[in-house]
C-alpha cells in the first residue's frame, strides 16, 4: 500500500499514482485548492506559506478525496466548492455543477445592461443559483428572482445566498406550470434568463459516469418527443412577463440552434442573436420581446 508523506510534492505524487486520468497541471490545481480549503487560507498563502508539512489528519483528507475521484466523483463535489464569474459557491449532487460555458452566457447579459441599472431579473430553472447570484453581485440595486422547482436546489441556492452575503428573492415553482408564474406582475420584468433541461433522454447512454451519476436528472434530461418543451413555455410566458423590449436569454442545446430560433420568432421576439462558446458550439440565445404587441418582426 502506497503512503503519503507529509509533504506537498509527495501529496501531488500520490494523486498522480492512485488517478492517473489526469494531468500534471490538473493535479496540481486540485491539490492547490484542497490545501487552501484543508488549511482554511487563501491562494496568497498558499504560496507564501511553502513548504507544507500535513498533519496524519490532512493526509486522511487528501486519501478520503482520492478514494472519492476513483469513484468518478467530480471534483468540484469533493471539493465541496466552484468558482463561478468571481463568486466562490458550494457545489453538490443537489444541483448542476456550473460550467464555463454558462459565464459566457452570464458575461453577455452582463454587457447588456448598465450596472448602474435597477432591474428586475429572473433566473428560471436556477439550480445553484449561480448565475442569479452572479446578476445579483454585480447589477447590485436590481431586484433578482431565482426560480426553482427542487427542493434540494432551493436549500443549495439558500446556502449559496448566505455564503455570499447575497439576497435573492428564492420561488419554488414548476416553470411548465400554467400557473407558475401567476405571483408577478405582467410586463414587469428587464430580463429573463434560462439553461434548462434540454438533453434527450436518449443521449444518456453517450454520457460520462461523473454525470450520470452525482448530477441531478431533473436538471439534465427531457423527454425524447418534446425537448424543447422548457424554452416553449419559458418563451410563451416571458413574451407576457417582460417589459416592452425586454430581453430573453437561454442556454441551449447546440444541436438545437434553428429550432430554438423558430420558437423565438414563433412568439414574436425579434433581435434574436445566436452566440457560439469558446468550444465553437451554438450555445446561447438572446432575443428581445417587441416595444409593442401591434409591431411585427
Amino acid at each position: 500500500m502506497t503512503c503519503i508523506k507529509n509533504d506537498l510534492e509527495a501529496v501531488k505524487s500520490f494523486f498522480k499514482e492512485k488517478i492517473p486520468g489526469y494531468s500534471s497541471s490538473e493535479i496540481n490545481i486540485m491539490v492547490k485548492f484542497l490545501t487552501i480549503k484543508r488549511l482554511n487560507i487563501n491562494e496568497s498563502d498558499y504560496l507564501i506559506q511553502q513548504p507544507f508539512l500535513f498533519s496524519e489528519s490532512d493526509l486522511l483528507f487528501f486519501r478520503d478525496a482520492v478514494k472519492r475521484m476513483q469513484k468518478n466523483e467530480p471534483f468540484q463535489h469533493v471539493l465541496g466548492e466552484v468558482e463561478f464569474y468571481g463568486l466562490l459557491l458550494n457545489s453538490d449532487k443537489r444541483a448542476l455543477i456550473p460550467r464555463p460555458e454558462t459565464e459566457e452566457l452570464v458575461d453577455w447579459i452582463v454587457n447588456s445592461f448598465d450596472r448602474t441599472e435597477e432591474l428586475k431579473i429572473a433566473d428560471l430553472c436556477s439550480g445553484s443559483g449561480c448565475i442569479a447570484l452572479v446578476l445579483k453581485s454585480i447589477f447590485v440595486e436590481s431586484e433578482v428572482n431565482a426560480i426553482e422547482l427542487s427542493e434540494d436546489a432551493i436549500e443549495l441556492i439558500q446556502e449559496n445566498c448566505k455564503k455570499t452575503e447575497l439576497q435573492l428573492i428564492i420561488d419554488e415553482a414548476d416553470v411548465l406550470a400554467e400557473d407558475a408564474f401567476s405571483q408577478f406582475q405582467k410586463n414587469s420584468f428587464d430580463c429573463w434568463v434560462s439553461n434548462p433541461p434540454y438533453i434527450p433522454n436518449k443521449d444518456k447512454e453517450t454520457m460520462h459516469e461523473n454525470v450520470l451519476d452525482f448530477e441531478p436528472d431533473m436538471a439534465l434530461f427531457v423527454e425524447d418527443d418534446d425537448v424543447l418543451i422548457f424554452y416553449e413555455r419559458i418563451t410563451k410566458q416571458a413574451n407576457l412577463f417582460l417589459k416592452p423590449n425586454g430581453l430573453l436569454f437561454f442556454e441551449i442545446h447546440e444541436d438545437l440552434a434553428e429550432e430554438t430560433v423558430s420558437i423565438l420568432k414563433s412568439h414574436n421576439f425579434v433581435n434574436i442573436e445566436l452566440r457560439k462558446d469558446l468550444q465553437g458550439k451554438d450555445r446561447m440565445i438572446k432575443a428581445q420581446k417587441l416595444s409593442s404587441q401591434n409591431e411585427s418582426e
